[in-house]
């Protein structure tokens, strides 16, 4: 397997729309190893990581790069804010982030990671609680 990362700044969201997301390949599943998240403003801002099974309309796809030596290409396609819901399933976790400029949290899931299934809809998503902010957010990811 190769390791892959995608570093972004969001714009705000809402309560339905995702500010980031991570969504599978039709032919193969992804395994989501950690997600970083940071606040870029003095309000505190919380986060719920969800599953998604709908694409919405999804936000700009966003640069990725590997961890090794960037002779495999990724094909999970990670996605800043969405402008139109997706369909949300299964919340993984929650956090808060404190009102400081570069408050921030790092989410880890263990040695295996989150499976996201094969299929284009199919995705993780990051989902503000209540007003959405603008974060800083980076997702790693395996293949």
């Amino acid at each position: 397997m190769a390791r892959f990362r995608s570093s972004f700044r969001t714009s705000a969201g809402s309560s339905t729309l995702p500010i980031a997301s991570l969504y599978a390949p039709a032919g193969g599943s992804v395994y989501l190893r950690e997600i970083w998240v940071t606040n870029t403003t003095a309000t505190d801002v919380g986060i719920r990581v969800i599953r998604l099974t709908t694409t919405g309309t999804q936000g700009a796809a966003q640069t990725v790069a590997e961890d090794e030596d960037g002779s495999v290409a990724a094909t999970a396609s990670p996605r800043t804010t969405h402008s139109v819901a997706p369909t949300t399933a299964d919340e993984i976790g929650r956090i808060t982030i404190g009102a400081a400029i570069g408050g921030g949290a790092i989410l880890p899931f263990g040695e295996r990671g989150i499976r996201i299934p094969a299929g284009t809809s199919n995705g993780i998503g990051l989902l503000p609680v209540g007003t959405g902010q603008v974060c800083d957010v980076t997702l790693v990811w395996d293949e």
